[in-house]
């Protein structure tokens, strides 16, 4: 057997132990997780492999509805993270929809180089469009250092606003008062989140002058 190989059993091995520690602390645990699924929380996040969803937010399998993508994009065309966040407002009534970016994020790199990607070049787009639609202010930082971390912030807070635009968040939200929708960008040298404090309920009323769905 290999390195590769022995490293692959490894991971049985590991979550042999994990059912273990499990068990150890609750011995109903698998039976209690089995039973269904009550999430508060829809998290989508960057399929970066550093940034675990459950781990940053301290939070147990059952607890987060995950969706994940290059570049914690939230596309009207991209049927899968739709139906995502469908199933969580309209099924598992999640109270909190949160978009969660990262600093160092790669996708958001790649769309900062005016070069061909190949495959990547419609969803890379979708990042290159944000910058177009914040040219002044990022044209305005000198440090490419700062002005990529502010492209990452920028890139959350307009999934936010893709993810307002959906019938089901807007119905939901007017009918119930949920589910609230945050941008949180993690910051891979310190592991801490920081909250933009986006302005939920002003930009649901933005984004109703002209996405209004919720039937009349």
């Amino acid at each position: 057997m290999n390195d590769r190989e022995k490293a692959y059993r490894q991971i049985f091995d590991n979550n042999r132990r994990w059912v273990a520690q499990m068990r150890a602390g609750r011995e109903d645990y698998f039976d209690h997780l089995a039973e269904g699924q009550s999430p508060d929380y829809l998290y989508i996040g960057c399929a970066d492999s550093r940034v675990p969803a459950n781990d940053i937010m301290g939070l147990e399998p059952g607890e987060v509805f995950v969706h994940r993508n290059i570049a914690n994009l939230v596309v009207n065309t991209d049927m899968n993270a739709q139906g995502v966040i469908q199933y969580a407002v309209e099924v598992l009534h999640v109270k909190d929809i949160i978009v969660c970016g990262h600093y160092g994020c790669g996708g958001v790199k790649a769309a900062m180089k005016p070069a061909d990607m190949g495959l990547l070049n419609g969803w890379l787009r979708e990042i290159r469009d944000v910058y177009r639609m914040h040219v002044g202010e990022l044209h305005g930082i000198e440090d490419e250092e700062t002005r990529y971390k502010r492209l990452i912030e920028l890139n959350v807070m307009e999934q936010c606003v893709n993810v307002i635009k959906t019938a089901s968040v807007q119905k939901h939200w007017l009918k119930h008062g949920y589910p609230v929708v945050h941008g949180w960008v993690f910051d891979l040298h310190d592991g801490l989140l920081k909250d933009l404090e986006v302005p939920f309920e002003d930009m649901m009323n933005r984004v109703q002058q002209l996405y209004r769905l919720d039937p009349e």
